[in-house]
């Protein structure tokens, strides 16, 4: 008993467990269907059983009263103890004669009673003229009798078929069905018991590993599910799941410790500096310009560094809704804005369709990096910055391209430049955080395509991305 409370206690107050419901469901409804087919068999076999009965009955009723009504027939025609009597006595059918006085002259076996009906029957002037008795008690079996005259007053015979084994046999049917009924209740039960654990021993496997992320907070658990149905894909979906966490976890932690690595270099300059500021009055002029140029300098760093991190963590979760855009039209857009910030030339290029389902903003902000990314690299200005949309011959993905006249990237940062905070050995004089294009990257991989970085021919790079595709070429980072 206690251990019994001990279990009792565990489980929540009302709570059913998927296997029992299923269980007893499919028990209920195979008990309803075995109940429902049970009576209407039995009912179906009782009243073809009771009807043929009746109808060998009547049918040895009526050749009687044929048989009397074409004849002049008298009670020694059907004594039982002439040969040749004339009548046919099936199974369980008694017959007895009654003589012009209506006494027995023939008793039956077991005798038949006889009352003032069918008195008046064996003394009718009328051949086949008939009474008939149902559930009439004889000797504690329940027999129907028809008595039928001979006519002219001579007497009349009386026939009796005894039903009481034929609800007998139907009684012992009801309880053979009804104990079958039992049975494959029982048996669908216990086959109900036993699928519904194969079903749900999956779905116990899901919980439990559920239960084991939240007790434990560890997305690395395996959900050892197999199988191609719902649970299986359930399973799966659920691994998947878990293992998208668990990256998502792992960048966001990475890109916690890389901010915090890049923040300290600003924040370690600026403690500098600020430090020096409380001795400004013993510097010289040209010392405190120089101060402040750099203090403002590393504000503006810091500030871009925080809108970049800013951008970065809240590309995943996006909310701006995906619509209708033509790429041509935002190259148009961001080379607008990008000559008024630098004062370069930038052309925009357009070929095939351009339009794409996307984010706009997101778009913009990915197209705006590369260009910024360009005119930081291509500081000498020797050639207008290009940008070029290149839309599909068939169904395929929009592909966009910013080219520049820069020093180019070296081949082993090609495959680098999209990583956060990376930045090429050359790059590390230059103003940037390093993670404008892994924004790009992101908005790519959002969109269903992939960034790409090339070596120009003639100099410089090619860096881009696709839009609904995943582009042959490889990769540059940098910014």
């Amino acid at each position: 008993m206690g251990r019994l409370r001990r279990l009792l206690a565990r489980r929540r107050p009302g709570l059913v467990s998927l296997r029992t419901t299923f269980a007893v469901s499919f028990a209920t409804v195979t008990a309803a269907v075995t109940v429902l087919v049970g009576v209407l068999s039995y009912n179906a076999a009782a009243r073809l059983v009771r009807v043929d009965q009746e109808s060998v009955f009547d049918q040895v009723v009526q050749d009687l009263r044929d048989e009397v009504r074409q004849h002049r027939m008298t009670p020694d025609d059907f004594s039982s103890s002439a040969p040749g009597h004339d009548i046919v006595r099936p199974a369980r059918t008694d017959v007895q004669v009654l003589g012009p006085d209506g006494k027995v002259v023939d008793s039956g076996s077991p005798g038949l009673p006889v009352i003032a009906k069918d008195r008046r029957i064996a003394v009718a002037r009328t051949a086949g003229k008939m009474v008939e008795h149902k559930d009439v008690d004889v000797d504690a079996d329940v027999y129907r009798i028809a008595t039928v005259a001979l006519g002219d007053g001579r007497g009349a015979v009386q026939v009796a078929q005894e039903f009481s084994d034929t609800e007998d046999l139907l009684r012992a049917l009801q309880q053979r069905t009804l104990i079958l009924m039992g049975a494959v209740v029982t048996a669908a039960g216990l086959f109900g018991w036993w699928l519904a654990r194969r079903i749900t021993r999956r779905l116990i496997i899901l919980t439990s590993a559920a239960e084991d992320v939240a007790r434990t907070r560890q997305l690395g658990i395996e959900v050892p599910v197999a199988g191609y149905d719902e649970v299986g894909r359930l399973g799966r979906a659920f691994d998947r799941m878990l293992g998208r966490l668990a990256q998502s976890e792992e960048d966001q932690r990475r890109l916690v410790q890389d901010a915090g690595h890049e923040l300290r270099t600003p924040l370690t300059s600026l403690r500098t500096n600020i430090s020096l500021l409380r001795r400004i009055d013993e510097l010289p002029p040209a010392t405190r310009e120089e101060l402040v140029a750099d203090l403002g300098q590393e504000a503006r760093e810091l500030t871009d560094l925080v809108n970049e991190l800013v951008d970065l963590a809240a590309g995943q979760s996006d909310t701006e809704p995906p619509q209708r855009v033509d790429l041509a039209d935002i190259a148009e857009d961001v080379a607008g804005l990008a000559r008024r910030r630098t004062g370069r030339e930038i052309t925009v290029r357009a070929s095939g369709d351009t339009t794409t389902d996307g984010r706009p903003g997101m778009l913009t902000r990915a197209l705006s990096n590369l260009v910024e990314n360009a005119a930081k690299f291509d500081r000498e200005g020797s050639g207008p910055i290009e940008i070029a949309v290149h839309g599909p011959a068939r169904p395929g993905p929009v592909r966009v391209e910013v080219l520049d006249r820069g020093p180019g990237v070296a081949d082993p940062d090609l495959i680098r430049i999209f990583d956060r905070f990376y930045r090429a050995a050359d790059a590390r004089s230059l103003p940037g955080s390093g993670l404008g294009l892994s924004i790009v990257r992101e908005v790519a991989m959002a969109h269903g395509g992939a960034p790409f970085a090339l070596q120009r021919d003639g100099g410089g790079a090619v860096i881009g991305f696709t839009v609904g595709g995943i582009p042959t070429n490889g990769v540059r980072d940098g910014g």
